[in-house]
């Protein structure tokens, strides 16, 4: 009998999973079954190409419109699921059409958190979908002005393309400095000058209380008891994993849906992939969710390996990437602000990086407008390397030549 896939989950990790079960050679039935009525495309231009109306939406599609036919995988657009019946092998959709598997893949991801009271005001958007681009774009450009409440990856790369596009920009940022969790303080102060030099107004330290419409736009007050008031507020202030599908049919849920090194959850046949899957790294030694591109991709594939019968552990040092102005932000590992800091080339020129080490041990590499250095550093992070600070710091050494000889044992 024909085996057949279903999975629920639009997004990359989702794509990429059924070119990689056709790719590999599962003859079966492979069935897609997408939240929004786009076919899947990748997100990290929302915010960048596509929100400036530089990046057309066919450019960012994880595969071209007939790549599916040719692969025969079967798309449901704009029909999510909505109950997985996992003693019948079957998932309903709104509609109530029920869909029947051998395997089942959950790349549900995520969906932004929100403001408390916030819903339903005119002019308070996230950004997490092509539509809520699209929705932003319209608004943007000279003589608006837009509030971004949080100053992470998504906030800041919103606040650099509305700059670029005429818009009058402020930023809360409830932390002390941007990213400040995770960014050492000269990082963090490296993104803080350049926000301002391109003439936002940054406000750190800085929340907000509630927001309310405000005449033909929305006010804003904040923490300290300031009111803003702008044509357009964009909440950026993190997501929270699609885990109710999972929860509901008893899968183990605890910060995303818990899943083994080869992405398999607690219940057989069924697999989570991409900004869900709470999995074990086994190079980091601890679990992590993460929510960035390439591991949605490359967690994608590694659950249809073991679909396919491949047994792959899936473990990579994270990497996620952000470009704001003519800035690339780079990051390899998991950075922690108290970390000791090695720095390469010239912070003060933003053409640096900086290497994070813990008790010696490299556990990050920042890179700013130095990607070799970030690729090089992220070899050297999985080979649980003790570096030789001299050689980090000396900007003539080829780091990709001495990659061997700085992986001393730890």
């Amino acid at each position: 009998m024909e085996q057949s896939c279903l999975v629920v989950g639009g997004g990359l990790a989702g794509a990429t999973a059924a070119f990689a079960l056709r790719s590999g050679g599962f003859e079966g039935r492979i069935t897609v079954v997408c939240e929004e009525p786009h076919q899947p495309y990748s997100k990290p231009e929302l915010s960048k190409g596509v929100l400036r109306g530089e990046m057309p939406d066919q450019k960012i599609r994880v595969r071209p419109e007939q790549w599916y036919d040719k692969e025969d995988i079967a798309l449901v657009l704009g029909r999510p699921a909505r109950r997985l019946d996992t003693a019948a092998r079957q998932v309903e959709l709104t509609d109530g059409e029920r869909l029947g598997y051998d395997s089942l893949l959950l790349a549900t991801g995520g969906r932004p958190r929100l403001l408390p009271r916030s819903e339903g005001i005119p002019g308070v958007l996230a950004l997490r979908t092509l539509d809520d681009a699209h929705a932003l774009r319209d608004r943007l450009g000279p003589g608006r002005s837009l509030l971004v409440v949080g100053g992470g990856f998504i906030g800041a790369e919103v606040a650099a393309s509305a700059r670029a596009l005429g818009t009058e920009v402020t930023v809360l940022e409830a932390e002390a400095a941007p990213l400040s969790r995770v960014l050492p303080p000269l990082l963090s102060d490296t993104y803080v000058r350049l926000h301002r030099e391109h003439g936002v107004r940054l406000l750190l330290g800085t929340g907000v209380q509630h927001l309310e419409a405000g005449g033909d736009g929305v006010l804003a007050v904040d923490s300290r008891g300031g009111r803003h008031r702008a044509d357009t507020v964009v909440v950026a202030i993190g997501i929270t994993p699609n885990t109710a599908l999972a929860e509901a049919a008893g899968l183990h849920v605890d910060n995303g849906i818990v899943v083994d090194e080869y992405c398999r959850t607690s219940v057989p046949d069924i697999y989570a992939a991409g900004d869900v899957a709470n999995h074990p790294n086994l190079l980091l030694g601890r679990r992590v969710r993460i929510e960035h591109w390439q591991n949605a991709q490359h967690q994608g594939a590694a659950a249809a390996r073991t679909i396919l019968g491949q047994r792959h552990p899936f473990a990579e040092v994270p990497w996620v990437w952000s470009d704001q102005y003519d800035v690339n932000l780079q990051i390899a590992g998991v950075p922690h602000p108290d970390d000791e800091v090695v720095v390469r080339g010239d912070a003060d020129g933003r053409d640096f990086s900086a290497f994070l080490l813990r008790q010696g041990v490299l556990t990050a590499v920042i890179g700013v407008n130095r990607a070799d250095d970030v690729r090089a550093g992220r070899r050297l992070i999985a080979d649980g390397c003790v570096p030789d600070r001299e050689l980090l710091r000396d900007g003539t050494s080829d780091l990709a030549a001495l990659a061997t000889s700085l992986a001393l044992p730890a």
